[in-house]
Parts: C-alpha cells; sequence; structure tokens
C-alpha cells in the first residue's frame, strides 16, 4: 500500500495546531471551571447582600409584624416594594416568607399568599443566615436566606433571594470576543513559530526530510554489517555509535547491545580514544586483540572543522600473516635444501677426489666426520628445540653461514619447550628470521676474517629471550635511534628496512622489550624478551 510521506513543514504545523487547540481547550475547562466557581461565589455574596437589605428594611418588619392585617393584605403592601429592590438588583427572585411560611412577594403574583415547602429553607425559621445552591426549572440557583427580626429581636419571617447561576454555553457567549482573539493569536504566533522551527531542524539536516534521514541512517547501518572490515565509532564522549559484527566478531565481543554505552566498558584496552586525544590519524597499525592480529586505520571524524568523535577500521590480518609467514617458511626451507644441495655436492666432489687419489681411509674419516657432525646437530636441535618449524629455521640459517663463509653458533643451553601466549611460531620465524638476516647482512659488509653469529634462545617459567650477536659493521647512536622506522636501513638497498620494523610491531603487540648494544666495526647484539605469562 502507498503511504504517503508527511514532510517536517506539514507535520510540524500539524503537529503545532493540535497542540494549540488541545491547550486552549484545556486551559478552557479550568478558566472555565475558575470563572463559574468565581460567578457563584459573587452570586453568593450578592444574594447574601440583597436579603440582608430587604430583611432590615423596617416597612417589610412592621408589615409582617401587624397581625390585623391578613396575609394577602401584607403581600399588597410588601410585594410592590420588593419588585423594586428585585429589580434595582437584577435578581431572580426575592420572596419574604411568614413564620408559617406564607409568601408575601414572589415574582409570579398567583404564588402570593400561598405556602412554600422548600425544605432547604427551614434552617433560616432558627435564625440562621447562609446560602445554597439549588437547580430549579430555569436552571442551578444561588440563593440566600436571611431571618427577620423585628424591633425585640424575635424573628417574625424570613426572606430569600435567589440569583441564576450562568451556564457554560452563556459563559462562553459573554467571552467569545476573547476567545475568538486569543484563540486567532495564538494559531499565527503557533504556526510561525512552527514554521521557523521546522526551517531550522532542516537545515540543520542539510534539508533532508525525516523519512529520508532514516532511510539514509538504515542503509549506511546495513553497508556497515556487509562490510568485510571490523568497524567501530564512538563520539567526544567515548560513547559508541558504529559497532559492525564483523567487529564484534575480531573482538569477540557477544552482547547485541553495544550501541550507547562507553567503549571502555567494551573494550577496556582500546586505543580509539588516542585519536580524540591527539587528533591525528594513524593508519596501518598493526595491533594484537584477543588472539588477533588485525591492521588498523583510526581517523578523527571531522564536520566543519570540528573533531565530533573518532572511527576505526581495521582487517583480521591473521590468517594471511599466517599463510605469508607460511610461504615465508617455505621460502627458508628451499633455501636451506638449496645450501644442502650445495653442500652436498662439495663434500662428494672431497670425497671423489680422496678415492681418485687413493686416500681410501681419509675419505672414510671424512664421511664418518660429517656424519657425527650432521647428526650432532640434528639431535641438539630436536632435543633442546621443541617446535620443527623454528629446529628448521635455524639449521638452515647454520647452513647459509656455511655458504657465506659466516660461522653460526648456536648456544648448546639454548632451549625452547613453548612459546608465551601473546606470540606464536609465525612471530617467532619473524623475530628470529630478521635478526639473523640482519647479522648476515651486516657481516657481509664487514672485511674481518673471522666472521661469526652467536644465537641464544633461552626459556624459563618467567620469560622467553633470543639473543643474536654478531661482529659485522655495527651502527652509531643515530642509526640506533632510527632503525626501527619503516623503510630505514644501513644498507644501499632497496629491499631492506622492513624486518627491524615488524619486529618492532610484533614486541609492542605482545608487551615485550628489545635491547641494542651496537659499536661501529665492532658488532652488534639485540636481546628480544617476552614475558611467558
Amino acid at each position: 500500500m502507498f503511504t504517503r510521506k508527511i514532510t517536517l513543514n506539514r507535520g510540524m504545523i500539524a503537529l503545532t495546531f493540535f497542540i494549540i487547540i488541545f491547550s486552549l481547550f484545556v486551559a478552557g475547562i479550568f478558566i472555565l471551571g475558575s470563572i463559574i466557581n468565581s460567578k457563584e461565589a459573587e452570586l453568593k455574596k450578592q444574594s447574601m447582600l440583597v436579603a440582608r437589605t430587604v430583611a432590615t428594611l423596617p416597612e417589610i418588619e412592621k408589615t409582617i409584624s401587624k397581625k390585623q392585617l391578613s396575609d394577602l393584605d401584607k403581600a399588597e403592601i410588601i410585594n410592590p416594594v420588593v419588585d423594586q429592590l428585585q429589580t434595582v438588583n437584577a435578581a431572580n427572585y426575592i420572596v419574604v416568607m411568614t413564620m408559617d411560611h406564607v409568601r408575601l412577594s414572589h415574582p409570579l403574583h398567583s404564588k402570593l399568599g400561598t405556602v412554600s415547602t422548600t425544605p432547604d429553607e427551614e434552617a433560616a425559621y432558627s435564625e440562621h443566615y447562609y446560602t445554597s445552591k439549588a437547580k430549579g426549572e430555569l436552571g442551578v440557583m444561588v440563593r440566600a436566606f436571611v431571618p427577620v427580626m423585628d424591633q425585640n429581636h424575635k424573628q417574625v419571617g424570613i426572606v430569600t433571594v435567589g440569583y441564576l447561576l450562568p451556564t457554560i454555553g452563556q459563559v462562553l457567549f459573554d467571552m467569545k470576543w476573547e476567545i475568538l482573539f486569543a484563540t486567532i493569536l495564538s494559531i499565527i504566533f503557533g504556526l510561525w513559530g512552527a514554521l521557523i522551527l521546522s526551517k531550522k531542524l532542516k537545515k540543520q539536516m542539510l534539508d533532508y526530510e525525516p523519512h529520508e534521514i532514516a532511510k539514509i541512517y538504515t542503509e549506511r547501518i546495513e553497508t556497515f554489517n556487509a562490510m568485510h572490515e571490523g568497524i567501530i565509532a564512538i563520539d567526544n564522549d567515548f560513547v559508541v555509535t558504529i559497532f559492525n559484527p564483523k567487529a564484534k566478531q575480531i573482538l569477540g565481543v557477544e552482547s547485541d547491545d553495544l550501541l550507547g554505552k562507553k567503549i571502555y566498558d567494551l573494550l577496556p584496552d582500546t586505543r580509539l580514544p588516542e585519536i580524540l586525544d591527539y587528533n591525528q590519524p594513524i593508519y596501518n597499525k598493526e595491533l594484537y586483540i584477543n588472539k588477533h592480529t588485525i591492521l588498523s586505520n583510526r581517523v578523527p571524524i571531522v564536520v566543519e572543522g570540528e573533531t565530533v568523535g573518532a572511527i576505526a577500521i581495521f582487517q583480521d590480518r591473521t590468517e594471511v600473516k599466517k599463510l605469508a609467514e607460511e610461504l615465508t617458511g617455505v621460502k627458508e626451507f628451499v633455501q636451506a635444501l638449496r645450501i644442502q644441495n650445495h653442500e652436498h655436492k662439495n663434500k662428494m666432489h672431497t670425497i671423489a677426489g680422496l678415492l681418485q687419489l687413493g686416500n681410501h681411509k681419509e675419505a672414510l674419516d671424512y664421511v664418518v666426520d660429517v656424519q657425527n657432525e650432521q647428526e650432532e646437530m640434528t639431535d641438539f636441535l630436536n632435543n633442546r628445540i621443541q617446535n620443527q618449524n623454528i629446529a628448521g629455521l635455524l639449521l638452515s640459517k647454520i647452513n647459509r653461514g656455511k655458504e657465506l663463509d659466516i660461522m653460526v653458533e648456536v648456544d648448546e643451553e639454548s632451549q625452547l619447550s613453548k612459546l608465551p601466549e601473546t606470540i606464536d611460531f609465525h612471530d617467532f620465524v619473524v623475530i628470529l628470521g630478521n635478526l639473523v638476516e640482519n647479522a648476515f647482512d651486516a657481516l657481509q659488509l664487514s672485511s674481518i676474517d673471522h666472521k661469526e653469529i652467536f644465537i641464544s634462545i633461552d626459556q624459563n617459567d618467567e620469560v622467553l629471550s633470543i639473543l643474536v650477536e654478531d661482529n659485522g659493521i655495527g651502527m652509531t647512536n643515530e642509526q640506533i635511534d632510527r632503525i626501527f622506522e619503516s623503510g630505514f636501513t644501513t644498507k644501499d638497498s632497496d629491499n631492506h628496512g622492513i624486518g627491524l620494523y615488524l619486529i618492532n610491531g610484533i614486541i609492542h603487540k605482545a608487551n615485550g622489550q628489545i635491547e641494542i648494544h651496537s659499536a661501529v666495526d665492532e658488532g652488534t647484539s639485540i636481546a628480544v624478551t617476552f614475558e611467558m605469562g
């Protein structure tokens, strides 16, 4: 079914019109009630005043007291006087009665001399002054009852004065011009205010109608939900405004009620508020959160030159990183096989030469020495390094050193049984592989005769430490201060400057520590430490 959208202007005008009419209606009820109550109190005072005036007239008291006159004769004297007073005071009726309830005055002359049977006038015959309200044929009447006293302060009759209480319709009719003026004025100014307010609101909403904003908002939410990247946004009060399903999956957040909460309540270790503190974007920052390696871009949200929040867009790089590192590991093993094949050929040539020269014993001794050396290294790595991937990496680096005429020595006390919870063997491969490769590069630039690299992997219940030392060209203090910058290198090549940057990222996300000691032409020592807990 087609539903017509109500524009903001029309909606505001309709709502304002309804509010004005409803407010006038409610206010009118209270005002009318107050007017009627005031009118009733006024008529009670007036009726009592008129009744007292009539009751104190000497002519009324003397006429009632004359016993020689009949009731009709008394009525002939009193009724004309009362009629004049009734007209002057605009009363609906003034009735004077004897102690026998006989009417001596009445607007209807036919009732003169008749007996009144009104029940609420009895108290007046006991010298009581009071007012009452009763519904009669003409409407609701306000009446005053006053006793008539003679000169000896003896009651000789009563006076009843009645005023008709105006109806709601009469009050409205009497105030028709005031009501009409107030209504027209309220509607004019109300609609004028509604137009101004709607235009201002629409300007703040970039001239969009509410239904258009709702559509854009829905489309934005669905777009964020459909994205493969995690997205989190906060406002200046650190309140979450966006938290899409992919972000929940990556960060391990299970709750569905996230919007409107403080970001610190959801992610205590988040770094998104830093963007609001420094008002500077951070791009391509690798973080380790919830056992996931994520690549994060955090950017301030700026509207008309003012920062109103911050947004983080991040990708889960765990699987990609593992795949890349597995490919790197394959490359390492392929290189190790190449080196091993090259070394095997050299050994075969040595054995063949000894046999051709007839040195059979020397050839046999050489074969035994090579076998013992190989078995000793293999047994050492298998016994001390529990991870086969890392053991293979060490073996490949030892063989690579032989090819480069560099002595690679692994500390005999080295051991590795497990890794800290904050890193995996892929991180370990990146750290150890890059440190050793940097040592190879430093030694290839050195002119010393005896080139060596010392590797130590030490582990206990509290810490895991990795130490790589070389006697290469070393570094200056200025170079040490910059080695963690992406792209910075001390070598004349475009293929360097990434290794230590990656290592620093891993150390930072795992809360590790790195120490560097180096001296020019003496060598470099780099130690990396992680807590096991």
